[in-house]
C-alpha cells in the first residue's frame, strides 16, 4: 500500500486512541495529551510493526514542512509588542539566564561525551551537541497549562512559567537556525557563496518578505475561509523557500507570523485562522516523528540516558542561579525549576527539522533523545508543574 495513503487511518487511529484511552488517562493522571501520538507512530514505524516504512521524512516531506512551517508561524504570532512590554524586565531576565545556563551547560556535556562515545575529534561532534543543547532549553507548555489552569494569570509563577517557555522556545529555534546557516552547504555561486551571516540574513529576509507580499495581495481580506487559504499560502511560500535553500523553515516562518501579528488590522481573524489545523496538524507531525525514529543498534541509549540526567539537574539548578540572581527566590521559590522538566512536542517538531537538513551529523542520536525525553517528561510534565505551585505565595509582589 502506498504510505500516503496511510496517512488517513494513521490519524483517524491517532485521534481515536486520544479521545478514549488517553483522554482518560489525561483526567485521572493529569497526563498532557502528545506523547500518545508520538507512541502511535512509533508502533507503525519500522522499529516495530513496519506499516510505515524508514522513508517517512521523504514519503511526507511536504506535509513536514508545512507542519514546521505553521508550528512557527504559530509561535510568531504569539510575540505581539504591545504584550510583551507589559510584561516586567525581571521576568525575561530571569527566564534568559536560566534557558542560557541550560543551553550552555548541556551542550558542554554532550559534545564531551559525543566526543569519547563516538571517538571522534570534538570540532566533529559540536553541531550534535549544541543542537542538543539548544533543544534542552524547549519546555512543555501544556504541562504549565494544565498546572496552572484556575490559577489567576497575575500569579507571578504562572507568568514566569509561560514567558519562561515562550522564550526558551524561540532560543532553540533560533539556535537551530543559526546552525543551518553556519553548517550550510557549499552552494555553488559566482563568485562566491553566501557566508554564514548572509544565510541568516537570508532565512529572517524571507520571512519578512513573504510578510509584505501578504499584506500587498490579501492584507484587506475578511472573509474567513478566505484568509485562512491565503494564510496555507504563505506559510507554504515561506517555509518552502526556506527549505529549499536548505534554511530553517521555522525561523523564516516565526517571522512571518510575528510580522502578521504585529501590522495586520486583523490580529484576531489571524489567530483564529492559524489555530483551525493547529492541533490536527500538530499531532500528526508527533505520528510521524514516532513513525521516523529510526536509531542506529546501540550508539545511541547512553548519550540519550546522558542527555536526560544532564538536561534536569541543569534547568532545576539554572532556575535556581537565575531567581537568585535576580533576587526572586521569595516569589518563585528554589525550586521552581522543576516546572519546566516537560519537554514538550515542539522539541519534536524542531527536530524534524534538525533531521530533515541531512548535511547535519548523527541525527539518529539527537532525535533518540529528544523521543525519549518527550516520552519519558510528558508523562509527568504537569505534576512537575504542580509540585512547585505554592497556594500561600502572594499574588503579586517581589521578594
Amino acid at each position: 500500500m502506498n504510505e500516503t495513503l496511510i496517512l488517513i487511518p494513521l490519524v483517524a487511529a491517532s485521534y481515536l486512541a486520544a479521545h478514549v484511552a488517553f483522554d482518560w488517562l489525561a483526567r485521572r493522571y493529569r497526563i498532557v495529551s502528545g506523547a500518545e501520538y508520538l507512541l502511535l507512530g512509533i508502533l507503525l514505524g519500522p522499529q516495530v510493526s513496519g506499516l510505515l516504512g524508514g522513508n517517512v521524512l521523504e514519503q511526507f516531506s511536504p506535509l513536514i514542512s508545512l507542519g514546521v512551517g505553521w508550528t512557527g508561524a504559530l509561535l510568531g504570532a504569539q510575540f505581539v509588542l504591545p504584550r510583551l512590554i507589559r510584561i516586567p524586565g525581571e521576568i525575561y531576565r530571569i527566564a534568559l539566564v536560566e534557558a542560557m545556563l541550560t543551553l550552555v551547560v548541556v551542550s558542554g556535556a554532550m559534545v564531551a561525551l559525543l566526543s569519547w562515545w563516538l571517538y571522534l575529534p570534538v570540532m566533529d561532534v559540536l553541531v550534535p551537541g549544541f543542537a542538543l543543547g539548544a533543544l534542552a532549553t524547549v519546555t512543555s507548555e501544556a504541562g504549565i497549562a494544565v498546572a496552572s489552569a484556575g490559577r489567576p494569570k497575575a500569579d507571578p509563577m504562572v507568568r514566569q512559567f509561560r514567558v519562561s517557555a515562550g522564550l526558551s522556545a524561540v532560543i532553540a529555534m533560533v539556535a537551530l537556525g543559526l546552525l543551518s546557516a553556519i553548517y550550510h552547504p557549499d552552494a555553488n555561486v559566482v563568485p562566491r557563496g553566501p557566508t554564514a551571516t548572509e544565510w541568516v540574513v537570508i532565512n529572517i529576509a524571507i520571512g519578512v518578505i513573504g510578510g509584505i507580499l501578504f499584506h500587498l495581495f490579501v492584507g484587506e481580506e475578511r472573509k474567513p475561509d478566505r484568509l485562512f487559504i491565503a494564510l496555507v499560502g504563505g506559510i507554504v511560500l515561506v517555509s518552502g523557500a526556506a527549505a529549499y535553500l536548505r534554511l530553517s523553515a521555522m525561523l523564516s516562518a516565526a517571522v512571518f507570523g510575528a510580522i502578521l501579528a504585529n501590522t495586520s488590522l486583523r490580529r484576531g481573524e489571524i489567530d483564529a485562522s492559524l489555530a483551525r489545523i493547529e492541533r490536527p496538524l500538530y499531532f500528526t507531525l508527533l505520528v510521524l516523528a514516532g513513525a521516523a525514529w529510526s536509531p542506529s543498534p546501540a550508539n545511541w541509549v547512553l548519550p540519550t540516558l546522558i542527555f536526560l540526567a544532564v538536561r534536569g539537574l541543569s534547568r532545576v539548578a539554572s532556575a535556581r542561579i537565575a531567581a537568585r540572581a535576580n533576587n526572586a527566590m521569595g516569589t518563585l521559590g528554589p525550586h521552581w525549576g522543576r516546572g519546566l522538566l516537560g519537554q514538550g512536542g515542539f522539541a519534536l517538531v524542531l527536530v524534524l527539522s534538525y533531521v530533515q537538513l541531512t548535511n547535519f551529523p548523527a541525527p539518529g542520536i539527537v532525535f533518540s533523545a529528544v523521543v525519549f525525553s518527550v516520552l519519558l517528561t510528558d508523562l509527568l510534565s504537569a505534576r512537575f508543574a504542580e509540585s512547585v505551585f505554592d497556594t500561600d505565595r502572594p499574588i503579586t509582589g517581589k521578594s
